[in-house]
């Protein structure tokens, strides 16, 4: 595999990077991440990732001590040992850090940091053309309560467990509701039920992380003119929908053509769907463009 990895400071090959056992993400789960990719080598959105990189922190009373410049430097020296043509995916962990085994966040002074870079797969052409197929799974998305879905923590548990539960039944993704019963979001994706030409997505209070790439899609249907509207939305829902597509920074847009036994629409990615990823395209390059360009220039 190709790709490197930063942990603390020290950058080698991704498959042979370690980080002690002592730490608090590996032990407790105790971190938040974010997963960005680029285009044309330039990071899609690096400042809203890291911006709620930074919010995830806080709510679990993670103090990141470091400066965003600084943070950038450190992925973009991973960047250059990874020595990838072409896209890149890139993943930012931070942790409790390393200390005695105990929830006393005294025993962790520093935070852990790591940095891992890989090749981004190119789309599969058969997701464009005919679609996925996803499953409602029974296992509900964590009440904000407990875990809040808001804080993209390195404990995917839940997660895991509803795609795995989707892939038992030969779907691509798994989606959740929460303990209302409305529709939340998917394990690695939010969610869009297209209905008389509007693209509807669960409110935010339907207990679920607020994807960089969700809200990049309002501003998107807004310039092309789709209207992108948030509602609550229950399993109902998706039996009289036109269209459904998720949406996620490495899957971009995905539509869906069938949830579990279910056919949406025409059995066929939709036409809005379709016209919002081409939108969404055009926007991402246009905009790594012109924040590539800006750096160059400093």
């Amino acid at each position: 595999m190709r790709g490197a990895a930063f942990v603390n400071g020290t950058i080698g090959p991704v498959e042979t990077a370690a980080i002690p056992v002592l730490d608090h993400g590996f032990m407790y789960g105790e971190g938040v991440y974010e997963v960005l990719r680029t285009y044309d080598g330039e990071p899609f959105l690096y400042d809203q990732h890291i911006a709620r990189l930074r919010r995830s922190a806080a709510a679990i009373h993670l103090d990141l001590a470091f400066e965003d410049g600084t943070l950038r430097s450190w992925v973009d020296r991973t960047s250059e040992a990874a020595g990838i043509d072409g896209d890149t995916y890139i993943r930012i962990l931070t942790t409790r850090g390393i200390g005695d085994l105990s929830y006393d966040v005294r025993a962790t002074p520093a935070p852990s940091v790591v940095i891992v870079v890989k090749a981004q797969a190119a789309p599969d052409p058969r997701v464009r053309k005919d679609g996925i197929a996803i499953a409602l799974v029974p296992i509900l998305r964590n009440h904000p309560g407990s875990v809040n879905p808001l804080i993209k923590s390195n404990n995917l548990l839940n997660n895991a467990l509803a795609m795995q539960e989707a892939h038992r039944r030969g779907a691509e993704e798994a989606l959740m509701c929460n303990y209302r019963g409305e529709l939340s979001e998917c394990s690695q994706s939010n969610i869009f039920v297209v209905r008389n030409g509007v693209a509807l997505t669960p409110r935010s209070k339907s207990g679920l992380l607020e994807g960089i790439t969700r809200a990049f899609l309002f501003q998107v249907g807004q310039e092309v003119g789709v209207k992108v509207e948030e509602a609550t939305l229950m399993p109902t829902d998706l039996e009289t929908a036109d269209e459904i597509f998720i949406t996620s920074t490495t899957r971009e847009i995905s539509p869906v053509v069938r949830v579990d036994e279910r056919v949406i629409g025409s059995g066929k990615p939709g036409e809005l769907t379709l016209r919002l990823w081409d939108a969404y395209h055009r926007r991402a390059l246009e905009l790594t463009s012109a924040a590539g360009a800006a750096r160059a220039a400093r």
